[in-house]
């Protein structure tokens, strides 16, 4: 008897899952199977097959959830009825393709004034009682999210093992897709992050992670995503909509001006572009092209580009998940 789930499906949800982990993928986070269950007991609680009106009830809408949330659900209804084919069961295959939304948003690509203005403002954060190091991660995780394009949540989850400072080394493990990668640090962030880490070594001694609330404890996500916004709020930032940026926005930016760099220097994009695209984690280059952005003013002046040439360069690119 499953100890985790507990509707009609629970021994097959635990079975599924033990397959995919036998296949290596780590499935740390099983909220997807749980939601199901929860779903099958509360809606569905004498149904033994997997239905379709179970599939389109999976797929439904929930609150104020936008269609790219939605879409993170589709692959697990998939696969879990695949499985379950492939067990001699019957089951609805939900049909591929994803939930269509509204007009995409676009990124907001922080200037290097607003940068500057963003790094001087997080050296006033105080700690509290809750995050006694937060005068020094927030000015930190700031720079570093910036200078290596990583995405906020990896940066949660490094783990002082994760974290080589004589070589430079950040191990990213268990990423988007469940693949694992390494980035290197070297000049002045590398040497920002040794002076973090020595400082943090005496307010937490011995820590399990390196963005660390305390020993045992990594920061939150939604902690620092509210520490940023009050940031944007006093430095009066907005996007395109006349709202604050997303955290996220930060990688669209790493991603441009890398590019922006490379065309100043005369660097050929088709073969630099594998290159940002191993290091931002992504399976195909084209996930890569969706973080690059032209933006009027800013482009011409860090790239020395003229715009009738753009459409040589950069390819047709499809929404990415990030």
């Amino acid at each position: 008897m499953s100890k985790t789930f507990t509707s009609l499906f629970a021994e097959r949800l635990e079975d599924f899952l033990t397959q995919k982990r036998a296949l290596g993928y780590s499935f740390s986070n099983i909220s997807q199977f749980k939601m199901f269950d929860r779903m099958c007991v509360s809606q569905f609680p004498e149904e033994t097959e997997l239905t379709a009106q179970m599939c389109s009830t999976w797929a439904t809408r929930r609150g104020n959830e936008s269609p790219k949330t939605i879409n993170t659900r589709l692959p697990f209804i998939r696969e879990f009825a695949k499985y379950l084919i492939r067990n001699g069961e019957k089951a609805h295959v939900y049909p591929t393709g994803t939930i269509k939304g509204g007009q995409r948003y676009i990124p907001h690509i922080y200037s290097y004034d607003e940068l500057v203005a963003l790094w001087k403002s997080a050296e006033t954060v105080a700690s509290t009682k809750y995050y006694p190091a937060a005068h020094i991660i927030v000015p930190t995780l700031l720079r570093l999210l910036y200078c290596c394009g990583i995405r906020p949540s990896e940066a949660f989850k490094l783990s002082m093992q994760d974290v080589n400072l004589q070589s430079g080394k950040l191990f990213i493990a268990e990423s988007k897709g469940n693949r694992d990668r390494i980035i290197m640090l070297c000049g002045e962030i590398l040497d920002i992050c040794r002076i973090y880490d020595e400082e943090m070594s005496i307010i937490f001694p011995n820590r399990t992670f390196f963005f660390a609330r305390s020993v045992s404890e990594s920061c939150n996500y939604g902690w620092f995503k509210y520490i940023f916004k009050g940031l944007l709020d006093k430095l009066q930032i907005e996007n395109h909509y006349g709202s604050p940026p997303r955290l996220y926005d930060i990688r669209h930016t790493f991603a441009t001006h890398r590019l922006y760099r490379w065309l100043k220097e005369d660097k050929d994009i088709h073969t630099m572009m594998p290159y940002l695209s191993a290091y931002m984690g992504h399976a195909k280059v084209s996930e890569t092209y969706y973080y690059i952005h032209l933006v009027p003013g800013m482009h011409e002046e860090m790239s020395n580009f003229r715009y009738e040439s753009a459409e040589d360069i950069f390819p047709k690119v499809v929404d990415s998940d990030e």
